[in-house]
C-alpha cells in the first residue's frame, strides 16, 4: 500500500505541474501551420527517447540527451559514447543518426552528431517529358550539430547545441542555423528532476538555386534572340522552435528495481501544444521497459467552432539491453510508435561507451 501511494503520489504531482505549465503557455500562429522551415529537425531520433516520446527531456543523459535535451549529456557513463539509429520514417523515407560525446573532466563534454534523410531516386521531369527524361534524382536533407555541456553544480546542468541544416532538391538549396539550449535540476534524494529545452532557435531559411531560373524574351527585341533569365525569388520561413518544460520521478523498488515516471508540456510556435507523459521500468540498469503517450488539447478555430486536434502519432513502446563487456558498455535499443495514417514508425539504436 505504501508503495501504491508513492506511485499514485508522482503520478497526480506530474501531471498537476504539466497541465499548470500547459494553462499558462500558448501555441504559435495555426495559421501558419504545416509553413515552418526544415520540420525534419522535429522528427526524432534514438531509441530510447521515442520510446518516451520525448517525455524525459528532465532525466535524459548521455549521447541520447544531444537531440532531446544537450544539459544532459554532461551525464555520461563513460569517458566516451557513440550511438547510431536506424528508423524508417513514413511515405518509405529513411532516417539514419549518428553521435558521439566525449567527456573532458572538469572542461565539460563535447558532442557532434549527424542525421540525414533518404528519399530514394525519383525520376527527373521536364514540361518536353512528363513521364521522365531516364534521369534519376534524390533530395539532400542534412542536419549537422556540435554540443557542449557542464555541470554547473552537482544539481545544475546546463548544455547547448549549434546546428548546421542543408535541404538541396536538384539544384535548388538551402542553408540553415540553429541552437538548443538546455537545462536540468536534480533535487538531490528525492528523486525529482526538473528540465527545460529551448530547441531549433535561429534565423528563417530561403531557398535558392539555378532551378528557379526562367528565361524570358523582352519585349521588342529580335526572333531568335538569346532569352534572358529572370530568378524566382522565394519566401523565407522560420523554423519550427520549440520550448519544452518536463518533470520526472524515479521510484526506487528494492536494490535493483526502478520505475521513472516522466512528463513534459512542449509549446510549439507551428502547431498545437502537445503534452507528453512516460513510464520506464529498469532492471539493474540491464534491461529497460518504455511506454508513453503524446497528446494535444483542444483549440477553437477561426470560425468559432471547436474540433479535437487529429494526431498523427499514436502511443510509443520499446525496449533496451545494456551491459558491460570488460571496460566497453553496449546497449541496444528499440522503439515502436503508432500511427494514424501510415504504416508504424521503428527505431532501431546502438550505443557504446568506453
Amino acid at each position: 500500500m505504501k508503495l501504491y501511494h508513492k506511485i499514485k503520489t508522482a503520478a497526480k504531482s506530474a501531471l498537476i505541474f504539466t497541465l499548470l505549465i500547459g494553462s499558462i503557455s500558448f501555441a504559435g500562429d495555426r495559421s501558419k501551420y504545416g509553413t515552418s522551415a526544415a520540420p525534419e529537425l522535429l522528427i526524432p531520433v534514438g531509441s530510447r527517447g521515442t520510446s518516451l516520446s520525448g517525455s524525459m527531456i528532465s532525466s535524459t543523459s548521455g549521447i541520447d540527451a544531444m537531440y532531446w535535451n544537450p544539459a544532459g549529456l554532461s551525464l555520461m557513463n563513460s569517458k566516451t559514447e557513440v550511438l547510431a539509429s536506424h528508423m524508417k520514417y513514413i511515405a518509405d523515407i529513411n532516417i539514419n543518426y549518428v553521435a558521439g560525446a566525449v567527456d573532458m573532466g572538469n572542461l565539460g563534454v563535447i558532442g557532434a552528431s549527424l542525421k540525414s534523410l533518404s528519399f530514394g531516386d525519383e525520376l527527373v521531369t521536364t514540361l518536353e517529358s512528363p513521364n521522365g527524361t531516364g534521369e534519376v534524382w534524390s533530395p539532400t536533407y542534412l542536419t549537422t550539430s556540435l554540443s557542449y555541456a557542464r555541470k554547473m553544480s552537482d544539481k545544475i546542468l546546463f548544455g547547448a547545441t549549434v546546428k548546421v541544416i542543408y535541404e538541396q532538391i536538384l539544384t535548388v538549396s538551402s542553408t540553415g542555423f540553429a541552437v538548443d539550449f538546455g537545462l536540468q535540476y536534480l533535487a538531490g534524494k528525492s528523486g525529482l528532476k526538473f528540465g527545460v529545452a529551448l530547441k531549433n532557435f535561429g534565423p528563417s531559411m530561403t531557398f535558392d538555386g539555378s532551378g528557379l531560373d526562367q528565361y524570358y524574351s523582352p519585349a521588342g527585341t529580335p526572333v531568335g534572340s538569346t532569352p534572358e533569365p529572370r530568378r524566382v525569388t522565394l519566401n523565407d520561413f522560420s523554423l519550427p522552435t520549440t520550448l519544452e518544460i518536463g518533470i520526472s520521478y524515479d521510484l526506487p523498488m528494492g536494490k535493483k528495481n526502478n520505475v521513472q515516471l516522466s512528463t513534459t508540456f512542449q509549446n510549439n510556435n507551428f502547431s498545437s501544444d502537445e503534452y507528453r507523459v512516460g513510464l520506464e521500468y529498469n532492471y539493474s540498469n540491464y534491461v529497460f521497459l518504455r511506454g508513453a503517450y503524446a497528446f494535444t488539447p483542444d483549440y477553437k478555430v477561426e470560425d468559432g467552432l471547436t474540433r479535437k486536434d487529429q494526431n498523427l502519432f499514436g502511443p510509443t513502446f520499446g525496449v533496451g539491453l545494456q551491459y558491460p563487456f570488460g571496460t566497453v558498455k553496449l546497449g541496444l535499443d528499440y522503439s515502436y510508435r503508432m500511427t494514424e495514417k501510415f504504416q508504424p514508425n521503428q527505431w532501431f539504436s546502438f550505443t557504446m561507451g568506453f
